[in-house]
Protein backbone atom coordinates (compact mmCIF):
# COMPACT_ATOMS: atom_id res chain seq x y z
CA UNK A 1 0.00 0.00 0.00
CA UNK A 2 2.91 2.36 0.93
CA UNK A 3 4.38 1.71 -2.26
CA UNK A 4 1.32 2.15 -4.59
CA UNK A 5 1.35 5.58 -2.44
CA UNK A 6 4.61 7.05 -3.64
CA UNK A 7 3.58 6.47 -7.06
CA UNK A 8 -0.15 7.77 -6.81
CA UNK A 9 0.46 11.71 -6.66
CA UNK A 10 0.13 14.83 -8.81
CA UNK A 11 0.94 13.06 -11.82
CA UNK A 12 -2.03 11.66 -12.28
CA UNK A 13 -4.32 14.01 -10.02
CA UNK A 14 -3.56 17.10 -11.86
CA UNK A 15 -0.86 16.89 -14.17
CA UNK A 16 -3.10 14.32 -16.11
CA UNK A 17 -5.04 17.08 -17.42
CA UNK A 18 -2.04 18.90 -18.80
CA UNK A 19 -1.90 15.35 -21.18
CA UNK A 20 -5.38 15.74 -22.32
CA UNK A 21 -5.34 19.01 -23.14
CA UNK A 22 -1.95 18.64 -25.17
CA UNK A 23 -2.49 15.21 -26.14
CA UNK A 24 -6.56 15.14 -27.06
CA UNK A 25 -8.83 11.99 -25.01
CA UNK A 26 -7.04 9.38 -27.75
CA UNK A 27 -3.45 10.83 -27.51
CA UNK A 28 -3.40 10.70 -23.33
CA UNK A 29 -4.70 7.40 -23.20
CA UNK A 30 -1.40 6.33 -25.66
CA UNK A 31 0.75 8.17 -23.78
CA UNK A 32 -0.02 6.35 -20.70
CA UNK A 33 0.03 3.31 -22.24
CA UNK A 34 3.72 3.98 -23.67
CA UNK A 35 4.28 4.91 -20.02
CA UNK A 36 3.03 1.77 -18.31
CA UNK A 37 4.65 -0.22 -21.60
CA UNK A 38 7.80 1.63 -20.52
CA UNK A 39 7.72 1.07 -16.52
CA UNK A 40 7.52 -2.81 -17.56
CA UNK A 41 10.58 -3.05 -19.73
CA UNK A 42 12.49 -1.32 -16.83
CA UNK A 43 11.05 -3.52 -14.39
CA UNK A 44 12.08 -6.31 -15.94
CA UNK A 45 15.48 -4.83 -16.26
CA UNK A 46 15.38 -4.06 -12.64
CA UNK A 47 14.22 -7.33 -11.56
CA UNK A 48 17.68 -9.30 -12.78
CA UNK A 49 19.31 -6.49 -11.20
CA UNK A 50 17.59 -7.01 -7.51
CA UNK A 51 18.14 -10.52 -7.77
CA UNK A 52 21.81 -10.07 -8.84
CA UNK A 53 22.29 -7.51 -6.40
CA UNK A 54 19.88 -8.00 -3.37
CA UNK A 55 20.70 -4.74 -2.18
CA UNK A 56 17.22 -2.95 -1.44
CA UNK A 57 17.18 0.15 -3.19
CA UNK A 58 20.63 0.42 -4.69
CA UNK A 59 20.02 1.97 -8.19
CA UNK A 60 23.42 3.80 -7.83
CA UNK A 61 25.12 0.48 -7.04
CA UNK A 62 23.67 -1.45 -10.21
CA UNK A 63 25.02 1.31 -12.33
CA UNK A 64 28.16 1.73 -10.30
CA UNK A 65 29.35 -2.14 -10.60
CA UNK A 66 27.50 -2.78 -14.42
CA UNK A 67 28.76 0.75 -15.92
CA UNK A 68 30.62 2.73 -13.83
CA UNK A 69 30.94 4.33 -10.40
CA UNK A 70 30.43 7.89 -12.36
CA UNK A 71 28.03 6.58 -13.68
CA UNK A 72 26.29 5.24 -10.11
CA UNK A 73 27.08 8.79 -8.43
CA UNK A 74 25.10 10.51 -11.08
CA UNK A 75 22.14 7.83 -10.80
CA UNK A 76 21.61 8.28 -6.86
CA UNK A 77 21.81 12.44 -7.23
CA UNK A 78 19.37 11.47 -10.14
CA UNK A 79 16.81 9.70 -8.51
CA UNK A 80 17.49 12.41 -5.29
CA UNK A 81 16.21 15.07 -7.78
CA UNK A 82 13.69 13.13 -8.80
CA UNK A 83 12.18 13.30 -5.28
CA UNK A 84 13.39 17.08 -4.19
CA UNK A 85 11.47 18.10 -7.67
CA UNK A 86 8.45 16.49 -7.16
CA UNK A 87 7.71 17.64 -3.60
CA UNK A 88 7.79 21.07 -5.75
CA UNK A 89 5.27 19.53 -7.81
CA UNK A 90 3.19 18.29 -4.85
CA UNK A 91 3.18 21.48 -2.84
CA UNK A 92 2.57 23.49 -5.84
CA UNK A 93 -0.64 21.14 -7.14
CA UNK A 94 -2.08 21.42 -3.60
CA UNK A 95 -1.78 25.57 -3.09
CA UNK A 96 -3.73 25.26 -7.02
CA UNK A 97 -6.49 22.59 -5.50
CA UNK A 98 -7.02 24.97 -2.16
CA UNK A 99 -8.03 27.89 -4.75
CA UNK A 100 -10.93 26.03 -5.33
CA UNK A 101 -12.01 27.54 -1.40
CA UNK A 102 -9.52 29.99 -0.83
CA UNK A 103 -8.94 31.92 -3.99
CA UNK A 104 -7.85 34.91 -2.58
CA UNK A 105 -4.97 33.12 -0.82
CA UNK A 106 -1.55 33.43 -2.63
CA UNK A 107 -0.63 29.45 -3.81
CA UNK A 108 3.00 30.16 -2.34
CA UNK A 109 1.33 30.45 1.21
CA UNK A 110 -0.08 27.03 1.17
CA UNK A 111 3.18 25.94 -0.20
CA UNK A 112 4.88 26.82 2.83
CA UNK A 113 1.71 25.20 5.39
CA UNK A 114 1.69 22.13 3.57
CA UNK A 115 5.66 21.91 3.49
CA UNK A 116 5.41 22.34 7.33
CA UNK A 117 3.24 19.75 7.56
CA UNK A 118 5.68 16.87 5.64
CA UNK A 119 8.55 17.74 7.14
CA UNK A 120 6.95 17.35 10.73
CA UNK A 121 5.51 14.12 10.02
CA UNK A 122 9.08 13.08 8.65
CA UNK A 123 11.37 14.80 11.55
CA UNK A 124 8.90 13.01 14.00
CA UNK A 125 9.73 9.32 13.98
CA UNK A 126 9.99 6.58 11.16
CA UNK A 127 7.27 4.89 12.61
CA UNK A 128 4.82 8.00 12.81
CA UNK A 129 5.63 8.44 9.15
CA UNK A 130 5.09 4.79 8.32
CA UNK A 131 1.63 4.78 10.04
CA UNK A 132 0.23 7.69 8.53
CA UNK A 133 1.38 7.14 4.79
CA UNK A 134 -0.62 3.94 4.81
CA UNK A 135 -3.78 5.35 5.53
CA UNK A 136 -2.78 8.73 3.25
CA UNK A 137 -2.06 5.43 0.62
CA UNK A 138 -5.46 3.96 1.20
CA UNK A 139 -7.38 7.01 0.96
CA UNK A 140 -5.75 7.56 -2.72
CA UNK A 141 -6.46 3.72 -3.81
CA UNK A 142 -9.73 4.56 -2.78
CA UNK A 143 -10.19 7.86 -4.81
CA UNK A 144 -8.85 6.09 -7.78
CA UNK A 145 -11.34 3.47 -7.70
CA UNK A 146 -14.61 5.57 -7.08
CA UNK A 147 -13.55 7.84 -10.39
CA UNK A 148 -13.16 4.58 -12.17
CA UNK A 149 -16.67 3.21 -11.24
CA UNK A 150 -18.44 5.73 -10.81
CA UNK A 151 -17.23 7.72 -13.93
CA UNK A 152 -17.30 4.85 -15.95
CA UNK A 153 -21.43 4.06 -14.75
CA UNK A 154 -21.77 7.77 -15.78
CA UNK A 155 -20.64 6.89 -19.29
CA UNK A 156 -22.72 3.83 -19.31
CA UNK A 157 -25.45 6.24 -19.31
CA UNK A 158 -26.15 5.90 -15.55
CA UNK A 159 -25.88 9.34 -13.54
CA UNK A 160 -29.36 9.82 -12.03
CA UNK A 161 -27.75 12.30 -9.74
CA UNK A 162 -26.80 14.70 -12.70
CA UNK A 163 -28.74 17.90 -12.80
CA UNK A 164 -31.26 17.99 -15.23
CA UNK A 165 -30.69 19.32 -19.00
CA UNK A 166 -26.87 18.69 -18.60
CA UNK A 167 -25.40 16.85 -21.60
CA UNK A 168 -22.70 13.68 -20.12
CA UNK A 169 -21.01 12.02 -22.94
CA UNK A 170 -22.16 8.60 -23.71
CA UNK A 171 -18.43 5.89 -23.47
CA UNK A 172 -15.85 7.37 -26.13
CA UNK A 173 -18.16 10.13 -27.45
CA UNK A 174 -15.53 12.62 -26.57
CA UNK A 175 -12.97 10.84 -28.32
CA UNK A 176 -14.09 12.05 -31.65
CA UNK A 177 -13.11 15.49 -31.31
CA UNK A 178 -14.21 18.29 -34.01
CA UNK A 179 -9.99 18.08 -35.28
CA UNK A 180 -10.04 14.55 -35.36
CA UNK A 181 -8.63 11.54 -32.93
CA UNK A 182 -5.52 13.76 -32.28
CA UNK A 183 -6.46 17.10 -32.45
CA UNK A 184 -2.96 18.50 -31.72
CA UNK A 185 -1.67 15.86 -34.15
CA UNK A 186 0.93 13.07 -33.31
CA UNK A 187 2.83 15.24 -31.66
CA UNK A 188 1.21 15.85 -28.92
CA UNK A 189 1.32 12.61 -28.39
CA UNK A 190 5.19 13.13 -28.47
CA UNK A 191 5.21 15.85 -26.06
CA UNK A 192 3.29 14.51 -23.06
CA UNK A 193 4.59 11.16 -22.95
CA UNK A 194 7.31 12.77 -20.66
CA UNK A 195 4.48 14.00 -18.41
CA UNK A 196 3.01 10.38 -18.11
CA UNK A 197 6.33 8.80 -17.48
CA UNK A 198 6.26 11.43 -14.31
CA UNK A 199 2.79 9.74 -13.32
CA UNK A 200 4.73 6.61 -13.20
CA UNK A 201 7.69 7.95 -10.85
CA UNK A 202 7.92 5.42 -8.14
CA UNK A 203 6.80 2.66 -9.64
CA UNK A 204 10.89 1.34 -9.82
CA UNK A 205 10.16 0.83 -5.49
CA UNK A 206 7.79 -1.60 -6.27
CA UNK A 207 10.79 -3.49 -7.81
CA UNK A 208 12.83 -2.50 -6.14
CA UNK A 209 11.13 -3.88 -2.66
CA UNK A 210 11.68 -7.43 -4.39
CA UNK A 211 15.63 -6.68 -3.00
CA UNK A 212 14.41 -7.25 0.39
CA UNK A 213 12.42 -10.87 0.02
CA UNK A 214 13.71 -14.03 1.42
CA UNK A 215 13.22 -15.63 -2.21
CA UNK A 216 14.21 -13.08 -4.81
CA UNK A 217 13.71 -15.90 -7.75
CA UNK A 218 9.65 -16.47 -6.58
CA UNK A 219 9.06 -12.49 -5.83
CA UNK A 220 10.40 -10.72 -8.45
CA UNK A 221 8.14 -12.07 -11.58
CA UNK A 222 4.72 -11.83 -9.25
CA UNK A 223 5.98 -8.54 -8.16
CA UNK A 224 5.89 -7.45 -12.52
CA UNK A 225 3.01 -8.93 -13.07
CA UNK A 226 0.78 -7.18 -9.88
CA UNK A 227 2.78 -4.15 -10.59
CA UNK A 228 2.39 -3.79 -14.39
CA UNK A 229 -1.71 -4.57 -13.60
CA UNK A 230 -2.28 -1.93 -11.06
CA UNK A 231 -0.41 0.87 -13.24
CA UNK A 232 -3.22 -0.84 -16.05
CA UNK A 233 -6.13 -0.57 -13.38
CA UNK A 234 -5.23 2.79 -11.75
CA UNK A 235 -3.71 5.01 -14.27
CA UNK A 236 -5.08 4.11 -17.83
CA UNK A 237 -8.29 2.99 -16.35
CA UNK A 238 -8.42 6.63 -14.73
CA UNK A 239 -6.99 8.82 -17.88
CA UNK A 240 -9.90 6.72 -20.24
CA UNK A 241 -12.70 8.17 -17.71
CA UNK A 242 -11.02 11.94 -17.15
CA UNK A 243 -10.86 11.87 -21.41
CA UNK A 244 -13.84 10.27 -22.43
CA UNK A 245 -15.96 12.72 -19.31
CA UNK A 246 -14.22 16.23 -19.91
CA UNK A 247 -13.56 17.66 -23.33
CA UNK A 248 -9.56 18.57 -23.71
CA UNK A 249 -10.12 21.90 -24.34
CA UNK A 250 -11.66 22.46 -21.59
CA UNK A 251 -9.17 20.68 -18.76
CA UNK A 252 -6.21 22.21 -17.81
CA UNK A 253 -4.15 22.99 -14.65
CA UNK A 254 -6.38 25.08 -12.36
CA UNK A 255 -8.52 22.57 -11.32
CA UNK A 256 -8.05 18.64 -10.74
CA UNK A 257 -9.69 16.33 -13.70
CA UNK A 258 -11.13 13.99 -10.52
CA UNK A 259 -12.95 17.28 -9.18
CA UNK A 260 -14.59 18.04 -12.56
CA UNK A 261 -15.43 14.25 -13.56
CA UNK A 262 -17.39 14.14 -9.80
CA UNK A 263 -18.93 17.81 -10.09
CA UNK A 264 -20.10 16.19 -13.75
CA UNK A 265 -21.43 12.94 -12.07
CA UNK A 266 -23.54 15.10 -10.13
CA UNK A 267 -22.77 13.68 -6.79
CA UNK A 268 -23.72 16.35 -4.19
CA UNK A 269 -20.88 17.84 -2.29
CA UNK A 270 -18.45 14.80 -4.29
CA UNK A 271 -16.35 17.66 -5.93
CA UNK A 272 -15.11 19.51 -2.51
CA UNK A 273 -14.64 16.32 -0.80
CA UNK A 274 -13.03 14.79 -3.55
CA UNK A 275 -11.04 18.19 -4.02
CA UNK A 276 -9.83 17.30 -0.23
CA UNK A 277 -8.94 13.85 -0.47
CA UNK A 278 -6.75 14.67 -3.46
CA UNK A 279 -4.96 17.50 -1.28
CA UNK A 280 -4.43 14.12 1.06
CA UNK A 281 -3.38 12.48 -1.50
CA UNK A 282 -1.09 14.89 -2.93
CA UNK A 283 0.56 15.01 0.69
CA UNK A 284 0.76 11.74 0.82
CA UNK A 285 3.21 11.52 -2.00
CA UNK A 286 4.97 14.48 -1.18
CA UNK A 287 5.58 12.60 2.31
CA UNK A 288 6.71 9.70 0.77
CA UNK A 289 8.90 11.94 -1.68
CA UNK A 290 10.54 13.39 1.15
CA UNK A 291 11.14 10.19 2.93
CA UNK A 292 13.11 9.11 -0.06
CA UNK A 293 15.67 12.17 -0.53
CA UNK A 294 16.65 12.00 3.00
CA UNK A 295 17.61 8.60 3.38
CA UNK A 296 19.70 8.61 -0.52
CA UNK A 297 21.19 11.70 0.91
CA UNK A 298 22.24 9.80 4.11
CA UNK A 299 23.07 7.03 1.70
CA UNK A 300 25.42 8.34 -0.45
CA UNK A 301 27.05 10.06 2.76
CA UNK A 302 27.56 6.53 4.23
CA UNK A 303 29.58 5.59 1.27
CA UNK A 304 31.50 9.01 1.33
CA UNK A 305 29.87 10.19 -1.60
CA UNK A 306 28.28 13.09 0.04
CA UNK A 307 29.41 15.69 2.93
CA UNK A 308 29.54 13.09 6.41
CA UNK A 309 27.14 16.14 7.58
CA UNK A 310 24.51 14.19 6.20
CA UNK A 311 25.13 11.05 8.25
CA UNK A 312 23.86 12.45 11.67
CA UNK A 313 21.15 11.64 13.35
CA UNK A 314 19.00 12.74 15.75
CA UNK A 315 17.87 11.03 18.90
CA UNK A 316 14.45 9.54 17.00
CA UNK A 317 17.18 7.72 14.55
CA UNK A 318 15.97 10.62 11.69
CA UNK A 319 18.54 12.45 9.07
CA UNK A 320 17.38 15.82 10.00
CA UNK A 321 20.01 17.32 7.72
CA UNK A 322 19.46 15.50 5.21
CA UNK A 323 15.82 15.94 5.63
CA UNK A 324 16.07 19.41 5.84
CA UNK A 325 18.33 19.83 2.68
CA UNK A 326 16.02 17.59 0.50
CA UNK A 327 13.43 20.24 1.59
CA UNK A 328 15.29 23.21 -0.53
CA UNK A 329 13.47 20.69 -3.60
CA UNK A 330 9.63 21.34 -1.47
CA UNK A 331 10.41 25.06 -1.50
CA UNK A 332 11.06 25.70 -5.39
CA UNK A 333 7.44 25.59 -5.18
CA UNK A 334 7.24 29.18 -3.61
CA UNK A 335 8.79 30.57 -7.06
CA UNK A 336 5.15 30.89 -7.59
CA UNK A 337 5.30 33.78 -5.54
CA UNK A 338 6.59 35.18 -9.02
CA UNK A 339 5.16 33.33 -11.79
CA UNK A 340 2.20 31.97 -12.86
CA UNK A 341 1.36 28.86 -10.48
CA UNK A 342 0.37 26.70 -13.49
CA UNK A 343 3.89 27.17 -15.18
CA UNK A 344 5.68 26.23 -12.34
CA UNK A 345 3.52 23.51 -11.80
CA UNK A 346 4.59 21.98 -15.01
CA UNK A 347 8.49 22.98 -15.04
CA UNK A 348 8.57 21.23 -11.80
CA UNK A 349 6.83 18.05 -13.02
CA UNK A 350 9.25 18.06 -16.54
CA UNK A 351 12.33 18.65 -14.56
CA UNK A 352 10.93 15.61 -11.76
CA UNK A 353 10.15 13.56 -15.16
CA UNK A 354 13.85 14.30 -16.57
CA UNK A 355 15.46 12.70 -13.51
CA UNK A 356 13.57 10.00 -13.15
CA UNK A 357 13.85 8.82 -17.08
CA UNK A 358 17.42 9.20 -16.33
CA UNK A 359 17.54 7.03 -14.08
CA UNK A 360 15.05 4.33 -15.81
CA UNK A 361 17.90 4.36 -18.51
CA UNK A 362 20.65 3.80 -16.02
CA UNK A 363 18.69 0.74 -15.09
CA UNK A 364 18.05 -0.48 -18.38
CA UNK A 365 21.86 -0.07 -19.45
CA UNK A 366 22.97 -1.79 -16.24
CA UNK A 367 21.25 -4.73 -17.17
CA UNK A 368 22.29 -4.80 -20.37
CA UNK A 369 26.50 -4.34 -19.36
CA UNK A 370 25.43 -6.51 -16.61
CA UNK A 371 24.28 -9.40 -19.22
CA UNK A 372 26.89 -8.94 -21.31
CA UNK A 373 29.68 -9.15 -18.86
CA UNK A 374 27.96 -12.42 -17.22
CA UNK A 375 28.50 -14.06 -20.63
CA UNK A 376 31.72 -13.11 -21.11
CA UNK A 377 33.10 -14.02 -17.56
CA UNK A 378 31.73 -17.60 -19.02
CA UNK A 379 28.20 -17.86 -17.11
CA UNK A 380 25.48 -19.98 -17.99
CA UNK A 381 22.23 -17.49 -18.25
CA UNK A 382 19.73 -20.84 -17.46
CA UNK A 383 21.67 -20.33 -13.74
CA UNK A 384 20.05 -17.16 -13.38
CA UNK A 385 17.55 -16.94 -10.97
CA UNK A 386 15.81 -14.34 -12.93
CA UNK A 387 16.33 -13.66 -16.56
CA UNK A 388 15.27 -10.38 -18.17
CA UNK A 389 12.84 -11.98 -21.06
CA UNK A 390 13.92 -11.37 -24.50
CA UNK A 391 17.56 -10.11 -24.02
CA UNK A 392 18.79 -7.45 -25.32
CA UNK A 393 15.68 -6.16 -27.07
CA UNK A 394 13.76 -5.05 -23.36
CA UNK A 395 16.45 -3.32 -22.55
CA UNK A 396 17.58 -1.53 -25.68
CA UNK A 397 13.99 -0.80 -26.49
CA UNK A 398 13.20 0.88 -22.84
CA UNK A 399 16.95 2.96 -23.29
CA UNK A 400 15.48 3.99 -26.51
CA UNK A 401 11.91 4.68 -26.12
CA UNK A 402 13.02 7.01 -22.24
CA UNK A 403 15.45 8.81 -24.47
CA UNK A 404 13.09 9.58 -27.48
CA UNK A 405 10.65 11.12 -24.58
CA UNK A 406 13.48 13.57 -23.76
CA UNK A 407 13.40 14.35 -27.27
CA UNK A 408 9.83 15.18 -27.14
CA UNK A 409 9.72 17.47 -24.54
CA UNK A 410 12.54 19.51 -26.89
CA UNK A 411 9.28 20.52 -28.97
CA UNK A 412 7.59 21.98 -26.29
CA UNK A 413 8.26 24.84 -24.75
CA UNK A 414 6.95 24.85 -21.53
CA UNK A 415 8.56 21.48 -20.91
CA UNK A 416 12.17 22.21 -22.29
CA UNK A 417 13.01 23.74 -19.18
CA UNK A 418 13.82 20.27 -17.90
CA UNK A 419 16.55 20.23 -20.57
CA UNK A 420 18.38 23.49 -19.71
CA UNK A 421 18.45 22.15 -16.23
CA UNK A 422 18.43 18.75 -16.22
CA UNK A 423 21.54 18.09 -18.94
CA UNK A 424 23.77 20.63 -16.75
CA UNK A 425 23.07 18.95 -13.80
CA UNK A 426 24.33 15.25 -15.34
CA UNK A 427 27.43 17.04 -16.67
CA UNK A 428 27.92 18.46 -13.20
CA UNK A 429 27.66 15.38 -11.74
CA UNK A 430 30.03 13.26 -13.62
CA UNK A 431 32.55 16.04 -13.32
CA UNK A 432 32.30 16.75 -9.70
CA UNK A 433 32.62 12.53 -9.43
CA UNK A 434 35.82 12.99 -11.86
CA UNK A 435 37.39 15.91 -9.61
CA UNK A 436 37.16 13.93 -6.77
CA UNK A 437 37.40 10.07 -7.56
CA UNK A 438 38.61 10.54 -10.80
CA UNK A 439 42.15 12.02 -10.72
CA UNK A 440 42.99 10.01 -7.77
CA UNK A 441 41.88 7.01 -9.16
CA UNK A 442 44.59 7.99 -12.37
CA UNK A 443 47.24 9.11 -10.01
CA UNK A 444 47.23 5.47 -7.64
CA UNK A 445 46.95 3.92 -11.47
CA UNK A 446 50.42 5.78 -12.08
Amino acid sequence: MIAMGGVIGSGLFLSSGYTVSQAGPLGAVLSYLVGAFVVWLVMACLGELAVAYPVSGAFHIYASRSISPATGFTTAWLYWLTWAVALGSEFTACGLLMRRWFPDVSVWIWCLVFAAVVFGVNAFSARFFGETEYWFSLVKVIAVVALIVLGGAALAGFHPLAPSGSHHPFLLENFSTPHGLFPHGFSGVLVTVLAAFYAFSGSELIGVAAGETEDPSRAVPKALRVTVARLLIFFVGAIMVIAATIPYDKVGLDESPFVTVFSAVGIPYAADVMNFVIITALLSAGNSGLYSCARMLFSLAEEKQAPQALRRLSKRGIPLIALSVSMLGGLASLLSSVAAPETVYLVLVSIAGFAVVGVWMSIAAAQFFHRRAFVREGGDVRTLAYRTPFYPVVPILAFTLCAVSLVGIALDPAQATALYFGVPFVVACYLYHWLRHGRRSSRAAV
